[in-house]
């Protein structure tokens, strides 16, 4: 995914993440057919003159609306979840020394993600980012607490909800085994909607959950539990979409 200026470029993503994208919800929140974690889609267009970051979001609405006639609601389901809270004293997190952002609030951002043979990098713009290489070395620049936990979720089995109520900007360092991190990216292509043979996913079986040891390195804790989470529910969609 790239956003440059006014143009955006989007490859491969699931149908499930464009929803999540469009309606500000993390994909664990979006439920509907199976097929919304499998088909995928590019993206290429161009933002009207003008428009700012907070449109982004109500004009892919629009765009799903016309192309695949979507039609959804929300509710509220008790499932498991992961709560992100603050650990035994102290806590290890680094308050980022440039924690105001490098642009207004409403400009347009940069946004990359590439994952490679090296391992992942995500510049999430304004200067937050993060990138997890093979070796199982995190690091993040300029988080919030929010970022933190959606950013696990990616790798993490179930919905991971931020209660810190920690409201700093921090840079984030943690390191796993290699063996940790390729238990943590097999799980992060299942949550991409990526189609596993039954022998990987058994290695996935074995490897357990890694995040709740990494994470005492930042004096953070991950409980497992069953929480109220808003969903969004995708009751009909075309899966084929009308040509542009």
């Amino acid at each position: 995914m790239r956003i440059d200026g006014a143009q955006i470029h989007v490859s491969g993503f699931t149908f499930r993440e464009y929803i999540a994208r469009a309606y500000g919800v993390r994909m664990s929140q979006v439920l509907g057919p199976d097929w919304l974690a499998t088909e995928r889609f590019d993206l290429d267009a161009k933002l009207p003159e003008g428009a700012k970051v907070d449109q982004i979001p109500l004009m892919m609405q629009t765009l799903l609306n016309d192309r695949f006639a979507v039609k959804q609601h929300r509710e509220q389901k008790d499932m498991p979840t992961y709560a992100l809270t603050v650990g035994k004293p102290p806590l290890k997190l680094k308050e980022s020394r440039d924690a105001s952002p490098d642009a207004t609030p409403d400009a347009l951002v940069n946004v990359t993600v590439a994952v490679g043979a090296a391992g992942v990098s995500v510049d999430l713009g304004h200067g937050a980012s993060y990138t997890f290489n093979v070796n199982g070395k995190f690091e993040g620049k300029r988080m919030t607490a929010a970022m933190i936990a959606s950013t696990l979720e990616r790798f993490a089995d179930r919905p991971v909800v931020d209660m810190t109520g920690l409201t700093g900007t921090y840079d984030v360092s943690f390191e796993t085994t290699p063996e940790d991190y390729q238990a943590l990216g097999l799980q992060a292509a299942i949550n991409a909607g990526v189609r596993l043979p039954p022998q990987t996913l058994n290695l996935l079986d074995r490897g357990g959950n890694p995040l709740p040891v990494a994470l005492e390195q930042l004096g953070l804790k991950l409980d497992a539990r069953r929480t109220p989470v808003e969903v969004l529910v995708v009751d009909d969609a075309r899966r084929v979409p009308l040509e542009n």
